[in-house]
């Protein structure tokens, strides 16, 4: 299972982030008062660092679901500073880890230093014209800086090197590795005034910068609702959205022939697409039956409020979740390869020649398929995913007309 990592540039300029252990470990740069989403799947770890003129500042240490299922993560200026930043469990606060106001306190710490503390420091600490401290370099290198550091940020951000090759550390840097509250998506929050995510954080989840390249693929996402669409597999897709032809009282005409937008999403990356809040339909892979359908619409006439599911009705050709990015935690779907162990009465493959579980209601090429039906109600199960209709699958919904979709 896969969960996101958040990245949130409040500062009123671009700020570039180096990403390890994601994103094929390629930088990004968000842009001003933009969120960046970067998939993290489960068991996995790395870092988020900012840069400052091309030198490593604070950073995000992130494990994704590990030991006791827990996320363990931590803010480190081990080496080196220029900015502020925290991180935490998206809209926990409880978890949140570094210093908010991390310059402007190294800022105050320096105008109080007497001028043997500041020579001592002359080599690591750099400022700008007027005297104020923009960077400094790598605490590790500089055991006088990590001094100096911990006299206004100790206890708050991981300063020293910690328990590492046989030596103890610092309480307060080992305490800043303590875990999580089980596996949740990942704010991390730049600043170069206060890094304090706004509440509610990034709701709505309205701009995104594709996280592997700013491609002229992705679709424009600066206003409006709309659908983060993540492709969880080794290769390029292709994905249609379906608005209805109509809707009614609980039923709708499906739409069939005439997709619109029809988008195109590297390997393992994410991409928004922006929607009119009118919207009710269905996102697919490609064109073709059988297909999963992710069934939603984005304002609903009740709530004003994104509502969806994953149907297996139209067939199955691979796993599917909907989940909310309100906050709420909402999610439904399923991750498992069910296409493998299928029995072959199962399937019917589409036109291309790709493999598919065949549709559980009937349509124009065929009726409805009984084996499809036993086989994804025994691995599936109706709670997860609509398979003959009717009720029992929960609804997913989210308060800033955002949902997210994700395709394995």
């Amino acid at each position: 299972m896969s969960h996101n990592i958040i990245v949130t540039n409040l500062s009123n300029h671009e700020q570039e982030f180096e990403v390890h252990g994601w994103n094929n470990n390629q930088n990004i740069m968000v842009q001003p008062n933009t969120a960046c989403l970067i998939p993290a799947p489960d068991g996995s770890s790395g870092a988020i660092i900012a840069l400052h003129d091309g030198h490593e500042g604070e950073q995000a240490e992130i494990t994704k679901n590990g030991f006791g299922g827990n996320d363990f993560f931590d803010l480190s200026n081990i080496v080196g500073a220029g900015g502020n930043m925290t991180v935490q469990q998206l809209n926990d606060p409880s978890t949140r880890k570094g210093d908010p106001l991390f310059m402007q306190n190294l800022n105050n710490a320096w105008a109080r230093a007497d001028q043997g503390t500041r020579d001592s420091l002359a080599q690591c600490v750099h400022t700008d014209g007027s005297g104020r401290v923009v960077r400094i370099d790598a605490i590790k290198d500089y055991p006088q800086l990590e001094n100096f550091v911990r006299s206004f940020a100790d206890g708050k951000t991981y300063i020293g090197v910690g328990a590492w090759g046989g030596s103890p550390g610092v309480d307060s840097d080992n305490q800043q590795s303590s875990a999580g509250k089980g596996n949740q998506d990942i704010q991390v929050t730049y600043n170069d005034g206060d890094a304090t995510p706004v509440a509610p954080q990034v709701a709505p989840l309205q701009h995104f910068i594709h996280p592997v390249s700013r491609a002229a693929q992705s679709l424009d996402a600066s206003s409006g609702p709309g659908i983060m669409l993540t492709n969880h597999t080794g290769a390029e897709q292709s994905y249609s959205f379906y608005n209805n032809y109509w809707n009614g009282n609980g039923t709708a005409g499906a739409n069939f022939d005439h997709p619109d937008p029809t988008v195109s999403v590297a390997a393992n990356s994410t991409l928004f697409v922006s929607l009119s809040d009118s919207f009710k339909g269905r996102v697919q892979r490609g064109t073709q039956l059988p297909a999963t359908w992710a069934e939603f619409q984005l304002s609903a006439d009740n709530d004003h409020a994104a509502h969806g599911d994953i149907s297996l009705q139209q067939g199955c050709d691979g796993a599917a979740t909907i989940s909310a990015t309100d906050g709420s935690g909402r999610s439904n779907g399923f991750t498992e390869d069910i296409l493998s162990g299928a029995p072959e009465a199962a399937v019917q493959n589409k036109p291309d020649g790709t493999k598919a579980l065949a549709t559980t209601v009937g349509n124009w090429m065929s009726g409805p398929n009984q084996a499809a039906i036993d086989y994804e109600l025994q691995v599936v199960r109706q709670e997860r995913a609509y398979i003959v209709g009717g009720t029992g699958v929960p609804d997913v919904a989210s308060s800033n007309q955002v949902l997210a979709v994700d395709f394995y």
